[in-house]
């Protein structure tokens, strides 16, 4: 074709989104991939008849990414995990306060600090996080509880809903933001989340997206014929009245020049460690789910409430560091401490191992929420005319899946509307 109505470069879960959205309206659309597969950090690998996403994967039954999927026709199979387990800390274990009988019968609180943790879940509900824009995280939970035991709890439900790990820095407006879609329930996905790939890409395919892999994008230039130029790593090039870019937002800000991409270049990732592990049997078969009170750990059997092996009698779980953006990463001795995290959760778990898979540096959000984020990303649009972004960083009160298909479905429906406008 010798122009397409969009290029959407990426094709990880934004690009899909948007691509089966503006496809529906009979755009000519165009996906391009650097890598060999699609999907981005949606995608599963099967090892040796095992399911694993990259690093542990939720999604919220009452978030706006559900929304979008089922109204995109994506079937969403799995089951919701039960609001319980374990945290630990100083070698002790205490029920988790995250149910009605969890917060009954956990000794990590006592009565005056359950009555007051309460009260705190009850606010996080109530809350309006546009009132709260100018706030860090770290000063919401210090100004909204007393109890340092309460607010420790606060600290790991913002790590477990936002996998952010820097209260001081992140913006509470977006951590409440996805603690209140937490607090509303979440799903492991049969198959993995690559089942949502999968079908996207299907329905996608269907309705006449073209989607080429192992394409490089270097450059994004505006010409003379209102259209943008996209040119490839190989010198090929390929022109496109509106370009949609879902991928990181470093490589867009050398895209397109020091002063256009200064905002993008200056976004921090947040940055995490995961050891995915498939095992024959779990050696304690009620720890399904723990976190460290002090620490920034997490563990949970992900195939307790998913399929993710041929074999029923098999666990799939996953083990997980939340880094601080300033800490420097030992990428072995993290490992060690997962191991050892673990162990003591599910002791002896080494004599029941089918196969791992240790990731000591992924991305897990290319943008650490911070506060004034929002002036910068109110729209899809930038600077450069027809050149629209979208992505887990480019939505102003959402990041993760939340964020990627918030902004996938506001850039496609601009497109749109100026199309017919």
């Amino acid at each position: 074709m010798d122009k397409w109505d969009v290029v959407i470069i990426g094709g990880g879960l934004a690009g899909y989104v948007a691509s089966n959205y503006l496809a529906r309206s009979k755009l000519s659309v165009l996906m391009l991939e650097k890598g060999k597969q699609v999907g981005g950090r949606a995608r599963t690998t099967k090892i040796k008849g095992q399911y694993f996403n990259l690093g542990p994967h939720a999604l919220y039954k009452k978030g706006k990414a559900w929304v979008i999927l089922e109204e995109l026709g994506i079937q969403l199979d799995g089951k919701r995990p039960k609001p319980d387990g374990i945290l630990t800390g100083d070698n002790h274990e205490f029920i988790a306060p995250f149910s009605a009988i969890g917060v009954l019968t956990t000794h990590y609180l006592n009565w005056k600090e359950k009555v007051e943790w309460l009260a705190v879940l009850s606010e996080v509900i109530r809350v309006d996080v546009q009132k709260i824009a100018e706030l860090t995280f770290c000063q919401w939970v210090t100004q909204t509880a007393r109890s340092k035991k309460v607010q420790s709890l606060l600290f790991v439900l913002g790590r477990l809903s936002a996998y952010c790990h820097a209260p001081e820095r992140v913006g509470a407006a977006v951590i409440l933001s996805h603690l209140k879609s937490v607090l509303g329930g979440v799903i492991y996905l049969n198959g993995g989340w690559q089942t949502i790939i999968d079908q996207l890409h299907n329905q996608a395919v269907i309705t006449g997206v073209q989607i080429q892999t192992h394409k490089t994008v270097e450059q994004i230039t505006e010409t003379s014929t209102d259209s943008l130029k996209v040119v490839l790593s190989d010198g090929e090039e390929i022109l496109g009245r509106n370009v949609i870019y879902t991928a990181g937002p470093q490589e867009l800000a050398g895209m397109l020049g020091k002063d256009e991409g200064a905002f993008f270049r200056n976004m921090i990732p947040v940055k995490g460690a995961t050891l995915d592990i498939a095992l024959t049997k779990l050696p304690r078969p009620k720890k399904l789910f723990a976190m460290d009170i002090r620490k920034p750990f997490y563990m949970s059997v992900h195939s307790a409430c998913a399929r993710l092996s041929e074999d029923k009698d098999n666990s799939v779980l996953h083990v997980f560091k939340y880094f601080h953006p300033d800490e420097k990463i030992d990428g072995t001795k993290v490992k060690e401490e997962l191991e050892q995290f673990l162990e003591g959760i599910q002791p002896d778990w080494k004599d029941h191992v089918i196969t791992s898979r240790y990731m000591p540096q992924i991305t897990v959000n290319h943008r650490l929420p911070q506060i004034g984020d929002e002036f910068q990303l109110g729209s899809s649009t930038t600077e450069i005319p027809g050149l629209y972004i979208a992505g887990d960083w480019a939505c102003p009160d959402l990041i993760l899946a939340e964020g990627a298909a918030s902004s996938a479905k506001r850039a496609a429906a601009e497109i749109i509307k100026n199309r017919m406008g």
